[in-house]
């Protein structure tokens, strides 16, 4: 399989260990779309507290996560050319809000979910982007617009911390 791994992925966004929910990029046109697969296994934590008599039901992955990775997504696409994967330095990617969230079939263990984001408008350091995500070709969401805007770790801290640090 082509594309961009993990490697990648951590250089650009600051998610890890179990809350990195995408596993490789696809393809990408910076500044315009990126396509990014999950695979969702038995073994994710969500599944961890199912017992032996668990329903076949019971092990839907959870919308949120499928949103989740959605959103890492859509912010690689957004900082795929300016990566920034310390949230201590630099610029840190803020999720502003998502609309028009459409969820459709479940993804279970097995399924390989294929996200596919837009962007939809840039403005300065706020993008607005788009897309859905698909397993087997069913359609499990759609969102109609994310925000993700970038603002500098300095501009976030605390004001008596920012006194301290000079910054």
């Amino acid at each position: 399989m082509t594309g961009y791994g993990i490697d990648r992925i951590k250089n650009t966004i600051p998610h890890r260990g179990q809350i990195l929910l995408v596993d490789r990029v696809t393809r990408v046109a910076p500044g315009e779309s990126l396509t990014a697969i999950k695979a969702v296994s038995g073994n994710e934590p969500c599944y961890a507290r199912l017992g032996q008599d668990a329903a076949p039901a019971d092990y839907a992955y959870p919308t949120s996560l499928v949103i989740e990775s959605w959103a890492q997504s859509a912010v690689l696409l957004s900082v795929w050319e300016a990566p920034n994967p310390d949230v201590l330095a630099g610029k840190v990617e803020l999720a502003g809000s998502i609309n028009d969230v459409t969820v459709g079939v479940r993804a279970y263990p097995g399924d390989v979910l294929e996200h596919r984001v837009r962007l939809v408008k840039a403005v300065d350091e706020t993008a607005i982007l788009a897309g859905a995500t698909y397993a087997g070709g069913r359609e499990v969401l759609r969102v109609g617009t994310f925000v993700v805007a970038l603002r500098d770790v300095a501009d976030l801290r605390p004001a008596a911390e920012r006194t301290l640090l000079n910054v």
